[in-house]
């Protein structure tokens, strides 16, 4: 048995693919497989960034809002 299923596509979604394929005979399969990769790959990036920038609010918080910085700015 096969493993494949049809779906429904609208018009300009098919030219997009087109346009973006690497060349001519790159089924859109191969394509649609390679664009869902990248977007998981982006999305899980962007999950650590958000992490680390998190992380980096509570330090610079500490940092920048202590007293000794006041006093520096009212001598």
């Amino acid at each position: 048995m096969i493993n494949q299923s049809t779906i429904l596509l609208d018009k300009k979604v098919i030219l997009l693919l087109k346009k973006a394929r690497e060349h001519p005979r790159q089924t859109y399969n191969e394509l649609l497989e390679k664009i869902v990769r990248i977007f998981i790959k982006l999305k899980e990036r962007n999950q650590y960034d958000e992490f680390l920038h998190k992380i980096q609010q509570e330090k610079m918080r500490e940092l920048w809002d202590n007293n000794k910085d006041e006093e520096w700015e009212n001598a």
